[in-house]
């Protein structure tokens, strides 16, 4: 079938417009993707995290995969609503992530926090920037679930850096 016709079979009626739709979708996507990559690196963490803070930092970064993750479909269904079409395979997310794995045998916990740490913050600044596009066609639905999201990642930036600082603090 061609891209066209799918385009056609999966059209969702809107008001945003041609333009709106493929802006804030090609941008939610690319978010989806980082989301996802994200969250597999957060959860890659939690289960291989060692060392005497272990139990602290493997809920903590369970919790935090567990955010993540209920972002994915929020994020998705919010492509389709808009009448876009959203990622369909790991592939496709790897094509879109920004966010880069880590694929490393061993991790220093420090090290864990930190990566996670910037990789929220990439991810905070990313999500302002799909803010932005969405302010520009008028779309406060996907914008104030963005808002939502940069506060949820703000707080996992806060948990991080804490929980680096403390143990930077006692010599760990």
């Amino acid at each position: 079938m061609s891209a066209e016709k799918t385009r056609a079979r999966l059209a969702t009626p809107t008001d945003l417009g041609g333009n709106a739709t493929k802006d804030i979708s090609g941008a939610l996507n690319a978010l989806l993707a980082d989301t996802f990559a994200l969250y597999m690196k957060t959860k890659n963490f939690h289960w291989h995290v060692s060392g005497p803070n272990f139990r602290d930092y493997h809920l903590m970064f369970d919790e935090h995969g567990d955010q993540l993750f209920a972002m994915t479909d929020e994020i998705a269904e919010r492509v389709r609503k808009i009448g876009g079409t959203t990622l369909r395979s790991i592939g496709d997310i790897a094509r879109h992530q920004r966010i880069a794995d880590n694929d490393a045998g061993y991790v220093d916990a420090q090290d864990m926090l930190a990566e996670l740490r910037e990789d929220n913050q990439t991810l905070i600044k990313a999500m302002r920037q799909v803010h932005d596009i969405c302010d520009e066609h008028g779309d406060v639905a996907t914008a104030s679930l963005l808002e939502n999201y940069i506060d949820q990642a703000e707080k996992r930036v806060w948990f991080l850096y804490e929980s680096g600082r403390a143990a930077t603090a006692t010599g760990q």
